[in-house]
Parts: C-alpha cells; sequence; structure tokens
C-alpha cells in the first residue's frame, strides 16, 4: 500500500501533472467564457442514462458501459447529448456542459475509457455548428496561448501548432468524405470499407488529410451507415463534420433528425431497437426544433496542445480501465 502512497505523492510533486492542472483549469474558465458570451446556457447533466447514450455506426469502435445501480440495469453516459436536446427546448439559443464520459473499449496511447467532453446543443443546422465549434476551438485556444504560454513553454512545448491553427481564425478549411476519397484515393490504408459501398476513415487517412490541410480540417458528410443514428442524413451521407488535428478526431458534430417520422426511420435504417428511445421518439414529435450539437474531448485537445504522445499521461487523477485505484 505505502507504494500507492508514494504514487499519489509523486504525481502531487510533479511538474507535468501541476502543469496539466493549470491547463485544465484555463480551459474550464475558457468554456465558461466563451459559452456565456454566446448567450449559451450551463445545465447540470447526471452521469447515468436508461439506454445506450451513443449507440455508435459501423465503424464505431465504441462499448457501451452497463452497470448495476440501485438493482437497476443502466448505462454510463458515453454522451448527454440526448438530454442537451431535451433541455434546449426549455428555451435559449444553447445549452452546454462539460463532464466525465465512459467507455467500455481498452484505453491505449489515443483512447481513454473514461474522459471529459465538452458539449454544447445550439439552434440550427450543421454550417451552424461548424463554425460555432470552429470558434470555440479557437477562443480557447487563444486563451490558452496568451494565458499560459510560460507554462506550455515550461513543458518544452514548441508552439508552432498553436500559433498555425490560431491563424485560421476559426474558419477551418473543410473537405467531405466523396473528396477526400478522391483525394486519397480508395486505399486500404486510408480507408476501411465496413459494408458494401460504406468507407470509414482510418487514423492513418485522418493524418494524411490533417497534413495535406496544414494542421487542421474538418471532415464532413459520412456515410450515414457509419454514424449514430440520430445524425440527419441527405440521400446516403450524414450531416455531420470531424475536426481532425493532432492525433485525429478530437471534435465531432451534427444535424440532428428533426422529427418523430425522421427519427424512427434512422432508427429502422440503422438496426436499432426505437423501444429503448420511446422518450426521444415522443420529444420530435411534441416538440420538433432543429438543433446541431459538437462534443470535444478534453483530454485529446490537451494531448494536442501539449505534443504529447500518449494520452494517458494527460490524467490528473487517472482513471484506466483495469487499474487499482487508491483516490
Amino acid at each position: 500500500m505505502q507504494s500507492k502512497y508514494n504514487v499519489l505523492s509523486d504525481k502531487i510533486k510533479s511538474s507535468w501533472y501541476n502543469s496539466i492542472f493549470e491547463l485544465t483549469s484555463e480551459l474550464i474558465e475558457s468554456s465558461h467564457r466563451f459559452y456565456t458570451c454566446n448567450g449559451i446556457k450551463p445545465v447540470l447533466m447526471p452521469i447515468t442514462c436508461g439506454s445506450v447514450s451513443s449507440p455508435m455506426g459501423l465503424g464505431s469502435d465504441s462499448l457501451p458501459v452497463k452497470v448495476k445501480l440501485f438493482d437497476e440495469d443502466t448505462y454510463l453516459a458515453d454522451s448527454m447529448q440526448f438530454q442537451l436536446e431535451c433541455m434546449l427546448r426549455y428555451g435559449g439559443q444553447g445549452v452546454w456542459y462539460i463532464m466525465p464520459t465512459f467507455r467500455g473499449e481498452d484505453p491505449d496511447k489515443t483512447h481513454l475509457n473514461q474522459f471529459f467532453h465538452s458539449e454544447a446543443e445550439i439552434m440550427g443546422d450543421l454550417d451552424d455548428v461548424i463554425n460555432f465549434a470552429g470558434q470555440y476551438v479557437h477562443s480557447i485556444t487563444k486563451d490558452v496561448f496568451y494565458n499560459k504560454r510560460e507554462i506550455l513553454e515550461g513543458c518544452s512545448v514548441d508552439l508552432s501548432h498553436v500559433e498555425s491553427l490560431l491563424s485560421f481564425n476559426g474558419n477551418f478549411p473543410r473537405i467531405n468524405y466523396q473528396d477526400a476519397i478522391k483525394l486519397l484515393g480508395k486505399n486500404e490504408k486510408y480507408f476501411d470499407e465496413i459494408d458494401d459501398g460504406v468507407f470509414s476513415i482510418t487514423r492513418l487517412g485522418e493524418q494524411e488529410l490533417i497534413s495535406h490541410f496544414n494542421g487542421v480540417v474538418w471532415l464532413t458528410n459520412s456515410y450515414s451507415d457509419a454514424v449514430p443514428f440520430y445524425q440527419a442524413r441527405e440521400g446516403k451521407f450524414a450531416k455531420n463534420a470531424d475536426l481532425l488535428f493532432g492525433v485525429g478526431e478530437v471534435l465531432g458534430c451534427g444535424e440532428r433528425n428533426v422529427t418523430s417520422t425522421e427519427t424512427i426511420n434512422s432508427l429502422e435504417d440503422h438496426n436499432v431497437n426505437k423501444e429503448e428511445y420511446m422518450w426521444y421518439i415522443a420529444m420530435k414529435e411534441k416538440f420538433p426544433l432543429l438543433t446541431s450539437g459538437f462534443g470535444m474531448g478534453i483530454e485529446r485537445y490537451l494531448l494536442w496542445l501539449l505534443r504529447h504522445d500518449d494520452i494517458r499521461d494527460i490524467h490528473v487523477m487517472s482513471r484506466l480501465k483495469g487499474e487499482d485505484y487508491l483516490f
């Protein structure tokens, strides 16, 4: 047991984890400033939900986390996006939170099974949320660059990647899936064919696009079958976008289905049991609303910011699958 206490002591004395603490605090404060200035209201959310919060498409490796709570089966939230949609119907231009999220897959250098999401849902369509999310990334990056520059330099970080991202002023380049396939070619290194005629980009493909677009790019309009049912679509393509920088996808966004009919059709097309989402369908029927939202992984953003190579080093209080925790 003494060795575990030593780990705690070493972390408290570590300059690395002190830097993570300061940078995370700045990101939270900066997020609050940005959302407040844009009239987006903070909300409180539970971390449990009655059904899988993010039933993914064919290309996902994300696994839901099912737990027993008060003798009832429930799920730890992968996202509370559905609940954000609900809260937005109380009025206003948008709602947001930063909260923990849970996934069942094993952690590795770019994946955590517990991490923190900065998520928002706003009024508007895909273009609206792409523009809004781009400004959010620009705003928090500008704040951390000017307010915590000494800390970044103390971590021996070359800040050219930050300066490059800021030069876009939040208006990042875009490329849709069809054009990305034309650009990179139907090479299995870059795209997996996860179903007949349905492609999903690989991590190497993401890196090729990032390099081609000088560090950051929106990849838009995935194949609808490869993304969750709640994303609106046009033909066989979804109204969604992923912002690629650093290790790959750091932020994902999308336009939602407006009506109950659209939602039911999408559930059926994705082979998802609609009985588990009846409240969501009823909300769309009684309160149809055009909304869009995004979620950014805080740790993946920090990984990019620090030019670090292992996301498992980003948590001050680590929560990795299979580990024994002291605190």
